[in-house]
């Protein structure tokens, strides 16, 4: 096993409500849409009241190219990233000679060295330092990296590991790209970044923490169109199939059903459900194949309402909340997230001393 420690969120500098979102993708998109008013209600019904995003609404306006947008991720990425990693190292008094490792989860901008590695100089973490960095795994990435960083403390039970992740997903929104699959894009989209503090053999505290049991990846084979980015000269342009909620119904559940049998565990036994809210209609196929109540996905519905999908720090904002909500020893829980791939990541967690 392994212990989250404290999980810090870095909210993106501007924050902007759904309307005034809307009022500018109408002064964009409208003169290419005749039945723009209908497909603005994706807004309305997308159950998301206010996003974070790195640039002002104003700077989404006009034409960027890639260059632009890449330096704008990194500038960014650079400057969330270390004040997450700050906070966290000194909300949990670890000291930087402590950590061991740096997981570093990112699928919506670019850099080389990667961003990790400009954190490390930026706070003069030690130079040895693993660093690991992962690339591509979208939505996925926030349940990918803590179950990375259970493995690698499975094998380092004596290691402490910081798990990353940073998306300006808002960067990849495309004004000349009069898809609706950026239309929808732009409704979800939006930037954040989750830092989370792993230890192997913790010394027991009193407080109550989860506890990361056992993980499971899956790969859906030749699923590659379902979601993901196009890389085109003007940057990232997302690819989403109108098939995900069905995906999700018929999939998920065999899924579940697989781990936690491996686990010796029940669905009545999950009780946090720490799920990735990739969307209004994604939560409903979830409570759909899971029979869950709606009770069950209210703090990813919350986390959705409050900072829109962030692609793969939201699954760990929704942990945070959980976090921060007072399990009591005992209680058990399921961290999942899905992604391009098509894929599925979960993580079962269980809370203790």
């Amino acid at each position: 096993m392994a212990v989250i420690e404290h999980v810090v969120t870095e909210d993106a500098p501007y924050e902007v409500s759904q309307e005034e979102t809307v009022h500018i993708v109408r002064q964009l998109f409208g003169d290419h849409f005749r039945d723009i008013e209908r497909l603005l209600q994706v807004f309305e019904n997308g159950r998301i009241t206010r996003r974070y995003l790195a640039a002002p609404l104003t700077w989404f306006q006009e034409d960027r190219g890639l260059e632009e947008k890449n330096e704008l991720y990194i500038e960014e990425s650079v400057r969330m990233g270390g004040r997450a990693v700050e906070r966290c190292l000194t909300e949990t008094n670890t000291a930087k000679e402590d950590i061991d490792a740096i997981f570093f989860v990112s699928s919506s901008g670019m850099a080389t060295p990667t961003i990790d590695a400009r954190i490390m100089n930026q706070l003069g973490l030690p130079a040895h330092i693993k660093r690991i960095p992962l690339w591509g795994l979208g939505c996925a990435g926030g349940a990918a990296g803590v179950s990375r960083a259970h493995d690698y403390l499975l094998a380092y039970p004596h290691a402490k590991v910081l798990v990353l992740c940073i998306e300006l997903c808002s960067l990849t929104f495309q004004k000349n790209d009069h898809s609706k699959s950026n239309l929808v894009g732009t409704s979800l989209f939006a930037d954040g970044c989750a830092c989370v503090l792993m230890s192997g053999n913790a010394e027991k505290q009193n407080e109550v923490r989860p506890r990361t049991v056992d993980v499971q990846s899956t790969l859906m084979p030749h699923s590659e169109d379902v979601m993901g980015w196009d890389v085109k000269d003007g940057g990232l342009h997302v690819v989403f199939s109108r098939s995900i909620p069905a995906i999700i119904e018929s999939w998920l559940k065999p899924n579940v059903e697989q781990f936690l049998k491996q686990l010796g565990k029940k669905e009545q036994d999950i009780d946090h459900f720490v799920a990735h809210p990739g969307g209004k209609k994604v939560l409903q196929a979830y409570e759909q194949a899971l029979a869950f109540s709606q009770e069950k996905t209210a703090p990813s519905q919350r986390i959705l309402s409050s900072y829109g999908n962030m692609s793969s720090p939201t699954v760990l904002y929704v942990l945070k909340e959980i976090m921060e909500s007072g399990p009591e020893s005992g209680e058990q829980g399921l961290l999942t997230a899905l992604g391009p791939g098509f894929s599925s990541e979960m993580v079962w967690l269980e809370w203790g001393e």
